[in-house]
């Protein structure tokens, strides 16, 4: 059966890379030959082999493209991407923290209607986030946070902090009492026990709500686009402006970009892999 398992796992590794493969192809051929009618998937180097039928000239225009303004005195790809960075490495850390702290209260503290306010954290899941951009916006007007990163770092967090307190809450409900009350007779304080022994054995389930509060923010368009139009402008918004463009979508520039900004995901899950796997069995198994 073990050959089964391989062929199983390949197919479905070949069948997810695929779009993948295919956004790493399209970005080294020229704008002709990624709106061709006929699929050309085989690339050669220009000079040895005429473009055409499934051959394709490789070329290095798309990521080229990256590096021009986008006019009006607006930065190019990367300043894009260096906004998007910020924003979404502060509102996921901050959606972490406060996840954390927000599940030990609620888990290991007697609070009043408890199992309301946690419904309450969870039910804000279930709005739209487009269904108050209008309010957000003229709240933010008299703030004056509109084109700035620190109101989109606000508004991450406070969109990912019910998701982080519900993941989290499950993570430290599952870490025994006694070892905080062993910190305790020992004479550490609350806040003490809290970092050296909650922490720590957290760990797992904060990388896990880690990633999934960074992909939240990393692909969030809606807000992006209607709270900014220059300043803190992210990699979406970026995408979807060249849809503007005369001569039409730079298909190459666009895979380009794309496979950029993926990279610091893949990378991050990569990194906090071997807790991951661990946090989404988490509690599966009992001993």
């Amino acid at each position: 059966m073990k050959w089964l398992r391989v062929i199983i796992l390949s197919l479905y590794m070949l069948v997810s890379a695929c779009p993948l493969v295919w956004m790493g192809l399209t970005s080294l051929k020229s704008r002709g030959d990624a709106i061709s009618t006929s699929p050309r998937v085989v690339p050669t180097v220009e000079g040895a082999s005429e473009s055409g039928g499934v051959f394709f000239n490789v070329t290095t225009a798309g990521y080229a493209g990256l590096t021009e303004s986008t006019g009006r005195g607006r930065p190019s790809f990367w300043g894009y991407l260096g906004n998007s960075v910020l924003i979404g490495v502060m509102s996921t850390a901050a959606s972490v923290a406060l996840g954390t702290c927000c599940a030990y209260g609620f888990s290991r503290f007697r609070i009043a209607g408890a199992r309301d306010w946690l419904f309450f954290i969870l039910s804000t899941r279930f709005m739209p986030p487009l269904a108050v951009v209008a309010p957000v916006l003229i709240l933010y007007r008299q703030f004056d946070l509109q084109n700035t990163h620190v109101g989109l770092i606000l508004l991450y967090t406070c969109f990912n902090l019910s998701l982080a307190t519900w993941l989290m809450k499950g993570f430290v409900d599952e870490i025994p009492k006694a070892f905080e009350e062993a910190a305790l007779v020992d004479g550490y304080t609350r806040l003490a026990a809290f970092w050296r022994v909650i922490v720590p054995q957290a760990r797992t389930g904060m990388a896990v709500t880690g990633v999934f509060c960074l992909i939240s923010a990393w692909n969030e368009y809606g807000f992006a686009l209607t709270l900014n139009n220059q300043n803190a402008v992210t990699v979406p918004v970026y995408f979807a402006g060249l849809q503007g463009q005369i001569e039409g979508i730079p298909w190459p520039q666009v895979c380009a970009g794309a496979l950029i900004f993926v990279l610091p995901i893949i990378v991050f899950t990569v990194l906090v892999r071997n807790h991951l796997l661990r946090g989404v069995t988490f509690g599966t198994i009992k001993q």
